[in-house]
């Protein structure tokens, strides 16, 4: 378990990519108390400066024992780096919190959303898992309706942001934009097909059952962060040409009926959620009003006619900040708490 401190000295892992970025600058706007942070990634950015609170430091690179002496890694380094580096780190007195897949259904790992489930953190055996950011926008607008009327179904479809795959994603989206705009020819290499001007109905890889794993993901995690395998979910997940912000339309149909301005007066006093929803006045969530805000937006509430106990709504947040980095920040501050 962690010591209690004044200071930590704190590590970034995958600290060149566009979450571990937004880490830093993450720990720094909430004046995270740091003594030391150090930065870490892969052997090609070794050396490279990445600035905080004006300080320029030299990322490092990955060797034996590097996480001697650090109270808190922040893991944004991909699944098969987690894999082989967390334990590393755990072992030697370090805690993790990891952005990747690895460890998320990890039964002896806890996964983490601090507004849904913080009691989790108290079993943690050095490695605690962020979930997928389109869950943990999901889950933070679920969890209040949940313990109101309890969710029977979910019915999800995102709408992902690039920044979701990472910086040469949103580079290419740019660089695509540009290229259909002066009428050059366009070049895919991140996405199996052009992503400006159009959207993917397919994030992540196709599986057995025809799910992707991000909509796998979603349904599994969701399950596990709210402490019920009874909830029933199913998502389909879309990659749109935005930079920065998923999207969510959501369907839940609970055992007690909530009514539209119920469910607003729940999520409108629920931790980390805004209620943004006055469509008369165009007024709802979008990834625009979203981005690098902490909180999630919902909005378009109302009442699915179709069924009797059933509700439709909106959400946005910014991935990169709850979805991934904020999120972690979140969980370190309630594990030094």
């Amino acid at each position: 378990m962690l010591k209690k401190k004044k200071n930590y000295v704190v590590a970034v892992v995958g600290a060149t990519g566009a979450v571990g970025q937004e880490m830093i600058q993450t720990l720094e706007q909430r004046d995270f108390p740091v003594d030391h942070l150090r930065l870490f990634a892969s052997e090609r950015s070794e050396g490279k400066e990445l600035e905080y609170k004006g300080q320029k430091i030299k990322v490092e690179s990955l060797k034996e024992d590097p996480f001697k002496g650090i109270d808190i890694a922040l893991f944004s380094a991909g699944a098969e780096r987690s894999k082989i580096w967390a334990p590393i780190a755990a072992k030697s007195g370090c805690v993790v919190i990891d952005n990747s897949s690895q460890w998320r259904m990890d039964p002896e790992v806890p996964l983490v959303v601090p507004e849904v489930n913080a009691q989790d953190l108290s079993w943690h055996k050095g490695i605690i898992a962020n979930p997928n950011c389109s869950t943990i926008q999901m889950v933070v607008v679920l969890k209040p309706l949940h313990d109101a009327a309890r969710i029977k179904r979910v019915v999800v479809t995102t709408f992902q942001a690039v920044s979701g795959t990472g910086l040469k994603a949103m580079e290419e989206l740019i660089k695509q934009t540009s290229d259909i705009l002066n009428f050059r020819e366009v070049k895919i290499e991140v996405y199996p097909h052009q992503i400006a001007f159009n959207v993917l109905p397919h994030i992540d890889k196709f599986l057995e059952n025809g799910y992707t794993k991000e909509e796998m993901k979603m349904v599994n995690e969701t399950k596990k962060i709210m402490g019920d395998n009874g909830i029933r979910v199913t998502a389909t997940t879309v990659r749109v040409p935005v930079l920065r912000g998923h999207s969510e339309s959501l369907n839940i149909e609970t055992e007690k009926k909530l009514t539209a301005n119920e469910a607003r007066a729940i999520l409108a006093s629920a931790k980390g959620v805004i209620v943004y929803d006055a469509p008369e006045k165009d007024i709802y969530p979008m990834p625009l009003i979203a981005a690098d805000k902490d909180e999630t937006y919902v909005g378009r509430i109302r009442e699915d006619e179709s069924i009797e106990c059933g509700l439709n709504m909106w959400i946005v947040s910014d991935n990169l900040r709850k979805g991934a980095a904020l999120n972690a920040v979140q969980i370190a501050e309630h594990l030094i708490n």
